[in-house]
């Protein structure tokens, strides 16, 4: 794909990219599809994926008791937990604020491993990386299932294949995580400003209507996904049938504002 030469121009030490169709196949690459590259909150997709294994498997409940009290599995996958950004400190009701948190991802994963007895890193690698063939992909045993993952363009491509076309969840499943939790509630999208609503499914973030956003002008309200602070994104456009993912070793900032949404309207118009 011709779209994707644009990463070539990134103000970056490193890139790689993808487009990987609703079929599993891949449209093009570019780029190093085989070097690791840190996820940052990427890593929130496959921990959010996990948690619904966890959900199928009948280890957790989605609305079982988990974090502050009131807050439930289904509030910490959405945001909604009321716990501060990467403190684990309640600064609001559950249900009543989006309050972006690495801390409720960090509590999820505990109660994952409690109920499964089995310490998460592990748990993620034996439900969803191992089974997706992700041998590249991993996240250290002491590290947060927020932010702390490592994998490839190459691995991440059989993610958003099975995001799009499941073969370890029921379809269903999948739909409702994919659909807003808790809607109409304002938030903070990190490095994008006050969002009003600021939608979010389970683990995954939902475009909507948000304005200024990561994905393009182009993308459909449906589109969902997730960029991490690392310089690094994946997201599905289920309007169009097809999922994008790029990786880079450069911190997210102006550069990432600038590139990312001209790389996305220029695959989607390509497609």
């Amino acid at each position: 794909m011709q779209s994707l030469a644009l990463i070539e121009n990134w103000p970056v030490p490193t890139a790689a990219a993808a487009v990987v169709r609703a079929d599993g196949t891949v449209a093009g690459t570019r780029g190093p599809t085989g070097h690791r590259f840190a996820l940052a909150s990427v890593t929130k997709l496959l921990t959010a994926y996990a948690a619904l294994v966890a959900y199928e498997e009948g280890a957790i409940e989605l609305d079982e008791p988990a974090g502050p009290p009131g807050s439930s599995v289904r509030h910490l996958l959405a945001h909604t937990s009321g716990l501060a950004f990467d403190e684990h400190r309640v600064t609001a009701e559950p249900g009543t604020r989006r309050l972006y948190s690495n801390a409720g991802f960090e509590v999820l994963g505990d109660h994952i491993a409690k109920a499964t007895d089995i310490p998460f890193a592990d748990y993620l690698r034996q439900a969803v990386l191992e089974p997706l063939g992700m041998a590249s992909t991993f996240l250290a045993d002491d590290g947060s299932p927020a932010k702390d993952g490592v994998s490839t363009v190459d691995d991440l491509v059989r993610f958003a294949a099975e995001v799009q076309s499941p073969r370890l969840l029921d379809v269903r499943t999948v739909a409702e995580a994919m659909s807003v939790v808790h809607p109409g509630l304002k938030g903070v999208l990190p490095g994008y400003g006050h969002q009003n609503p600021n939608d979010w499914g389970l683990g995954f973030e939902i475009r909507d209507g948000k304005s200024p956003h990561w994905t393009g002008g182009s993308s459909s309200p449906r589109t969902f996904g997730h960029f991490g602070q690392a310089g690094t994104f994946l997201w599905v456009d289920p309007d169009a049938g097809v999922a994008c993912v790029a990786l880079t070793d450069r911190a997210f900032g102006e550069w990432a504002v600038e590139v990312w949404p001209v790389l996305t309207d220029a695959v989607l118009a390509e497609l």
